[in-house]
């Protein structure tokens, strides 16, 4: 398969998660031209993060990992509003969903991986 009509994307890629790296692989098959970004190594700032959830579609609790028990571990609850979610998640990347791809207009919780294919043909 080949590229598609939406531009470059960049991949917030985590290599030891299993979706991560299928979207990986979609990407690199469908020859898709992306940037990859460690976002445990280079983490996205409070800002950064605002703009992905507005990406998103304006629901930041989409972008974090509620069931994880870091998740409580780190001071997080489930009635927490979105500033408070956004200030743990730029303290605490690893309670990002993931895989994200984002092409600096539209954003993507690749959540199935499949669901990659869709959206880098629309």
């Amino acid at each position: 398969m080949t590229s598609s009509s939406r531009g470059p994307v960049v991949l917030l890629h985590n290599p030891r998660c299993s979706k991560s790296r299928a979207a990986l692989a979609c990407l690199e098959a469908r020859q898709h031209p992306h940037r990859v970004r460690l976002y445990l190594e280079e983490p996205l700032s409070r800002e950064e993060l605002e703009g992905l959830v507005h990406r998103l579609g304006g629901e930041a609790r989409v972008l974090v990992r509620l069931g994880d028990a870091l998740f409580s571990e780190s001071g997080g609850r489930q009635d927490d509003g979105a500033s408070a979610l956004l200030d743990l998640l730029a303290r605490e990347p690893r309670l990002m969903q993931r895989p994200v791809v984002d092409d600096g207009r539209e954003a993507l919780l690749a959540r199935p991986p499949a669901s990659l294919d869709d959206w880098l043909d629309g």
